[in-house]
Parts: C-alpha cells; sequence; structure tokens
C-alpha cells in the first residue's frame, strides 16, 4: 500500500509492549482513528504531547484494522502552550474531552479543522485565557453538531444560570474577559460535561479534571 501523508491531532496514547505504542488521534481524513507506532522510544515521547499537531505517514495493513504511522514530525512546536503551565494542565483536560467525546471511527465534517483552529488560538494567547477551555466546550456542542441555545442548557446550569447565559451571549473574545472564581468556573465546566454527555448519549468522565479543579481552586 502506498503511504498517505496526513495531518493529525494527538489525543491519547496507550502503550503496547515495549517498543509501541497506539496513538489515538483525530484528522480530515479519518476523524478519530488509532494508528500503531513502532519504536516508540526511539521517536520520543514529546512528539505525542496532547493536542500535538504532526504530519506522518499512514501506512494501511491488509492484515489488520490497525494501520501504522511512520515518517512522525511535528507541525507545530507549539511553544506557547508548552512553555505554560496551565495552557499544558488545559491540553491535558481538553484532548481527554475530544477522546472521550468522539467515537472512534466518528468522522463530523469540519471538526478537525475546528480543532486546528481552537489550538493555534490557545497557542497564541497570552493572556486572558482562564475562561479558554470553557468556551472550547461551548464550541465543541457546536462542531459535534447541536449548537446550544440558553433554553437546551439552562436544567444542566443550575445556580449557574448567569454567567452560562453571559458566556453564551458573549463573542469569543468577549467570553474570555468573563470575570469568573475558580470555584464557578469548575462549576461550568462540570455542567457542560454533563450538557455534552446527554446529548451525545454517553456517560463522559474525564479524568483530567480533578486536575484542572486543583489549578483553579
Amino acid at each position: 500500500m502506498t503511504p498517505v501523508c496526513t495531518e493529525l491531532i494527538v489525543l491519547a496514547t496507550t502503550k503496547v509492549g515495549d517498543n509501541a505504542m497506539v496513538v489515538h488521534t483525530l484528522s480530515r481524513e479519518w476523524g478519530r482513528r488509532g494508528f500503531l507506532v513502532r519504536s516508540a522510544k526511539k521517536a520520543g515521547t514529546a512528539l505525542f504531547l496532547p493536542l500535538n499537531i504532526l504530519e506522518a505517514d499512514v501506512v494501511e495493513n491488509p492484515k489488520s484494522e490497525l494501520w501504522n504511522l511512520r515518517n512522525i514530525v511535528l507541525k507545530d512546536a507549539l511553544t506557547g502552550i508548552r512553555g505554560n503551565l496551565h495552557k499544558n494542565t488545559m491540553t491535558l483536560f481538553l484532548s481527554e474531552v475530544l477522546y472521550r467525546t468522539i467515537r472512534d471511527g466518528a468522522n463530523e465534517d469540519g471538526l478537525y479543522d475546528w480543532c486546528v483552529k481552537s489550538i493555534l488560538t490557545l497557542n497564541a494567547l497570552e493572556s486572558d485565557f482562564s475562561n479558554f477551555h470553557i468556551r472550547f466546550l461551548l464550541e465543541l456542542a457546536g462542531a459535534l453538531g447541536f449548537r446550544p441555545g440558553f433554553d437546551d442548557i439552562a436544567p444542566f446550569a443550575r445556580e449557574h444560570l448567569q454567567p452560562m447565559k453571559e458566556l453564551l451571549n458573549a463573542s469569543f473574545s468577549e467570553s474570555l474577559v468573563i470575570p469568573l472564581s475558580g470555584s464557578t468556573r469548575n462549576a461550568l465546566c462540570e455542567e457542560l460535561l454533563q450538557y455534552l454527555s446527554y446529548h451525545t448519549e454517553s456517560n463522559i468522565q474525564v479524568k483530567s479534571l480533578q486536575v484542572l479543579r486543583e489549578l483553579y481552586q
């Protein structure tokens, strides 16, 4: 099979033996899909940090549905993220949300390009990004095909109706500077995960949410 050069976003990794891993990715061509990377130690774990954007050759395996990635390179170093503890923590959370929300094999039109735009936006922001992950969850709902409205989301917001309404009505730049306490951010985050769980008919349990809670205590 002729390799196909593809751009992919890293969502998660699963170790397979000592020298291989499955890299769970999102791509324009295949949507959410896992690929096998051999000699993973040689490739270097820095390549597979959450939300890294890679370019790689996809090699089909006629004997298995688990295809291979080869000639992997980092498309963007994301220095604005990797040099910032808060942003790195956000990427850990956001990549896990995508991994647990998007079903294997799913390929929503436009989802990949929206994700790339979001990653590069977070990378470029120099300040006022504490609400970014909340805005990301709201936009993810739209990218998945169910754009949230106030009446739709109100049952999940409970006592946080007002800040949720502000976020829904704000532009992207306005939403980033809405003053929110750490506890309110954490609560809104959990409520939006419940909203996504309801609409995707799945139980989205995000382990890295606890790390995010500690960041915004």
